[in-house]
């Protein structure tokens, strides 16, 4: 019988189409349920301008400690496919495979691979955070802390260059729909900074948070050009202590007001 006149196959062939495609996943209770109804509702909340399913990475969506250890998964199989390959290498097929979700399971979770990747940034930075606090710089400077910060920040980027560059990529070409885990890369390398600043429990002032901003900017555009080779280590390290000045200038005005 002709494919055509098959409507089991041709039924068969739309699934699979439509299985690949980010926005038409599996939608939330055809695939895997979210533990409890409280949950469910979670989800729906969290759905993403223009997606079609609910997402449960959304800061606003506590997830049950099972659903956090799948998405933990997800994540480390993300960064092991990105530092073997690369931005290119990152395929939510594979993700799902490496991490034994089903593909469904994955979009729900992170609804493309610019979302996925993005996540797997603030994630990473989650991680080097932790190890900042416990062995934390030692410039006597605030100035001085914040760019030993960075560059260690930097250099741990570095030793994983395939995975940095991916990382960077995605951020690149997020776009609106992928607000929240820019804003969460965001608000984690502030916290890096405002941590190596050490306020003592102050409120930073709008005068140093604007100064914490310029440092992200730099840091962020010193990597880009780093990756791409238009920048060495040595140019990245003077202008990332040139922008964390910016810092003690805020702090000598903030004493002066």
């Amino acid at each position: 019988m002709p494919a055509e006149a098959n409507p089991h196959k041709a039924t068969k062939a739309a699934k699979a189409a439509k299985a690949e495609k980010p926005g038409t996943a599996e939608k939330p209770g055809t695939a895997e349920k979210p533990e409890n109804a409280e949950n469910a509702d979670r989800a729906a909340r969290a759905t993403t301008a223009g997606g079609d399913g609910a997402r449960l990475t959304s800061p606003a969506s506590p997830l049950t400690e099972r659903q956090e250890a799948r998405r933990r998964s997800i994540l480390q199989a993300t960064a092991q496919l990105a530092c073997r390959g690369g931005f290119d290498a990152v395929q939510m097929r594979e993700v799902a495979e490496s991490s034994h979700v089903a593909l469904g399971t994955l979009y729900r979770y992170f609804p493309s691979k610019i979302h996925l990747l993005v996540a797997t940034m603030q994630d990473q930075l989650e991680h080097l955070h932790g190890t900042l606090r416990k062995k934390p710089p030692a410039g006597e400077t605030a100035a001085e802390r914040v760019a030993e910060t960075l560059m260690r920040a930097f250099r741990a980027l570095q030793r994983e260059p395939h995975l940095a560059d991916a990382m960077v990529r995605a951020l690149t070409f997020a776009d609106r729909s992928v607000s929240p885990e820019v804003d969460q890369v965001s608000r984690q390398t502030t916290a890096i900074i405002l941590d190596a600043m050490g306020l003592d429990d102050r409120e930073p002032t709008a005068e140093q948070l604007s100064a914490v901003r310029v440092i992200e900017h730099t840091w962020h555009s010193a990597l880009i050009t780093w990756l791409s080779g238009r920048a060495s280590i040595a140019q990245v390290r003077i202008d990332i202590e040139t922008a964390s000045r910016l810092i003690d200038l805020t702090a000598t005005e903030a004493e002066g007001s």
